[in-house]
């Protein structure tokens, strides 16, 4: 019954997001709306752009995400997913901490990528590091980093650094403590849908191998990529919306008055990173903003910990993964960069 309950509540709630993107791209019944839910007009202005923008954003990159782990799915065996990934698991996370700089991927299409490539063959710890450090650790965050702090290129830096050594630790503790497995367990008609695929690409393959096979596989990735997109799209849709809203209505100065302190401030930069989820070629643009306000270590913490777990990818990490997993991995994640950024915020001055 609880399950049913989410299951509908979730439903509702992406139908509702749906017809608010009609709304404001079509125009009708905005300021109507607005007067309704007694919002002043700058405040539902700035809600529809940063909507918008977080959604249109994040849509390509959610779109690349689906289509690649499609192709993994219909194009990369298994055993070549084992053999690619050194049995050392040290060098394992190591290598999935730096896969970013030559397969650089935002966020929001991190995550059907890794559950293919886990249900290939890579283990846990090694996808999760991945998950983590790939959207922090590739050329185009640093160059936009390196230009939101231009008078002070060791941001840049030490982002790279504590990215690093929070993925790396998560990928470790993961391996010295995971027992079982976290992945929800497939849909029954995603079995049923990849279990025909098989079949009808070994029968399709038999009959005929002048190209069949291959057409018939790309238009399945498509296919395959539909499903998984809608999947993902509507937490995108309720993460995007809830993070307009909170963009909207805390404002700087109510986050200044609610920081004490070093460790206050680094807390309060960690959960509005959590909260506003913004992506992490932008963020930095949004913490060079409080750069006069919070000291530098506070400023790392929000460009480490943001990218790495935000309000938006929670949600569709918990399609992926168990919600006990996900929990234990937030607060996981959390610890480590809180430490990693109260010591660097001691370097960095």
């Amino acid at each position: 019954m609880p399950g049913s309950v989410y299951k509908w509540s979730l439903n509702l709630a992406t139908a509702g997001c749906l017809v608010l993107l009609y709304l404001i791209f079509s125009g009708h019944r905005l300021t109507e709306l607005a007067a309704l839910a007694n919002i002043p007009g700058s405040q539902w202005q700035n809600i529809k752009t940063v909507f918008v923008s977080i959604f249109l954003e994040a849509l390509p990159f959610i779109l690349l995400g689906v289509l690649v782990s499609s192709a993994l799915h219909l194009f990369v065996p298994e055993d070549a997913i084992r053999r690619w990934i050194p049995r050392n698991r040290i060098l394992g996370v190591t290598i999935a901490c730096l896969l970013g700089i030559v397969l650089p991927v935002c966020e929001c299409g991190m995550i059907p990528i890794v559950r293919r490539l886990i249900r290939k063959g890579m283990p846990i710890p090694v996808g999760i590091a991945y998950v983590l450090a790939a959207p922090v650790i590739n050329p185009v965050t640093y160059a936009a980093t390196a230009m939101a702090f231009p008078s002070d290129p060791r941001i840049a830096i030490y982002r790279l650094i504590l990215a690093f050594i929070a993925a790396f630790c998560a990928g470790l503790v993961l391996h010295w403590t995971l027992k079982g497995n976290p992945l929800r367990p497939e849909k029954g008609h995603a079995h049923r849908h990849e279990h025909n695929h098989g079949h009808g690409h070994a029968h399709l393959h038999t009959r005929d191998r002048s190209g069949a096979v291959r057409g018939g596989r790309f238009l399945s990735v498509f296919g395959h990529a539909a499903d998984e997109f809608f999947e993902m799209g509507k937490f995108l849709l309720l993460g995007a919306l809830l993070t307009a809203l909170v963009q909207t209505f805390v404002s700087r100065a109510e986050l200044v008055s609610l920081s004490g302190g070093t460790f206050g401030a680094h807390v309060l930069m960690m959960g509005f990173a959590y909260a506003i989820s913004l992506c992490s070629t932008s963020d930095a643009f949004v913490a060079s903003s409080f750069a006069g306000v919070f000291p530098k270590g506070a400023l790392l913490a929000f460009l480490v910990f943001g990218p790495m777990i935000d309000f938006k990818n929670t949600l569709m990490m918990l399609t992926v993964f168990r919600a006990r997993f996900v929990a234990n991995l937030t607060v996981l994640v959390a610890v480590v960069v809180l430490i990693a950024s109260l010591a660097a915020g001691r370097l960095i001055g």
